[in-house]
């Protein structure tokens, strides 16, 4: 994959790409899932989660249009 063809992730995280954004995402689960936060850092690790699970969702979202592009080019030759 070529710099052009890198989508630009969603405002707030430059640099963060599927990968990193799906294991911080898992992190923040596995948190959560031990029970041992406090209620402000289980709503602060809560909100992350959600921009995290955003963030994964959106690359998703982009990979799937630019396989849907690329069938449609094959379509077409």
């Amino acid at each position: 994959m070529t710099a052009q063809n890198s989508p630009t992730p969603p405002p707030g995280e430059p640099g963060l790409s599927y990968e990193a954004a799906r294991a911080e995402l898992m992190e923040v689960v596995a948190k959560l899932e031990s029970g041992g936060a406090s209620l402000a850092e289980s709503m602060t690790l809560w909100e992350r989660g959600e921009a995290l699970a955003a963030m994964c969702q959106y690359w998703l979202d982009d990979a799937a249009a630019r396989i849907e592009a690329a069938r449609a080019v094959a379509a077409d030759e």
